[in-house]
């Protein structure tokens, strides 16, 4: 590998760093290796990118600096993303995007690649929903902004990549659609008629190579995706052919699933809330057409659902 382009991969094991490990495996003409970052080699899905081809396996910690930084040496690249929901907390993220930034610095990364979200509170500036944390309204979305002024202060060559909603969300963290009463599912959100962008996590990855693929073209660039916009009523519709039966649309007020009581529900309702209001805005940022320029892969919705559909519980 040693005639390769070296990119490391925070978070390699999680649903976005492995899906930039997959995607240079997958381009074995593109000129780049992987470096997978995991706090623990030895684990199962450390092992099977292990055996993935130009991919290899370091130990390194996004709260340890010294780890990071020898993790990047001789690295070209480097994608950077943090984990929010291991905590709850931006301060930590910050804390986190600040350790990458000065590892990347100190190394002499070429282009990092670091997944950022917008700051609501550039939009939100009433108090249509309730302040979260003393002083966030989207906590996840507001700490990545924050968090984005880590590599600039530092001087790093990056590229802000914006993500959008998994649909993997739909399989693992409790968004699915619940059966009813009546025995027919519904899925619920406090999203109105808004169109909802979403994405395949693979496809954050496979972007992401794109970037890195386009040399130096898009450093110091924002660049949001997504690989679908839908209304609810779109997504119900849609999963529901998939699945084979009817999924309702059941729209609610953002207050009403802010009460829901599920960890993050307050969080997660104000995310809904920001998307459904300034759905303008929001969609607006993330062009299909120009995403696929950098994933011709780029899947939408019905796509994903034919692989992804039989995984989805039923609750």
């Amino acid at each position: 590998m040693s005639d390769r382009k070296i990119i490391a991969v925070v978070g390699a094991t999680g649903a976005q760093g492995g899906g930039v490990v997959r995607a240079i495996a997958a381009h074995p003409d593109g000129g780049f290796s992987a470096r997978a970052i995991t706090r623990d080699p030895s684990s199962d899905a450390a092992k099977v990118l292990a055996a993935l081809p130009n991919v290899e396996v370091v130990q390194a910690d996004a709260d340890d600096e010294a780890s990071l930084e020898r993790a990047f040496a001789g690295c070209h690249g480097a994608f950077c993303v943090t984990f929010f929901w291991v905590d709850f907390s931006p301060e930590h993220e910050m804390a986190q995007a600040r350790n990458m930034a000065a590892a990347a610095k100190a190394a002499g990364v070429h282009h990092v690649v670091w997944s950022t979200l917008e700051d609501t509170r550039r939009f939100v500036t009433d108090d249509r929903m309730p302040t979260l944390q003393g002083k966030y309204k989207v906590p996840h979305f507001d700490g990545k902004e924050d968090a984005d002024a880590a590599f600039r202060e530092a001087g790093v060559p990056t590229t802000f990549l914006r993500t959008a909603f998994y649909w993997e969300n739909f399989i693992y963290f409790g968004l699915g659609p619940a059966r009813g009463e009546d025995g027919v599912l519904a899925l619920t959100f406090p999203m109105g008629t808004s169109r909802l962008p979403g994405i395949a996590a693979e496809d954050i990855g496979k972007t992401a190579y794109g970037i890195f693929s386009r040399g130096d073209e898009l450093i110091g660039k924002t660049i949001s995706i997504a690989g679908e916009h839908l209304t609810g009523a779109q997504l119900a519709e849609k999963m529901g052919r998939a699945l084979g039966e009817e999924v309702r649309y059941n729209a609610v007020d953002a207050d009403v699933f802010r009460s829901f009581g599920f960890p993050g529900a307050d969080e997660v309702g104000n995310m809904f809330q920001f998307k459904r209001d300034f759905e303008t805005e929001y969609v607006g940022a993330r062009d299909l057409d120009y995403a696929r320029t950098l994933n011709p892969e780029l899947q939408d919705f019905d796509t994903w659902l034919a692989a992804n559909a039989g995984a989805i519980p039923l609750g």
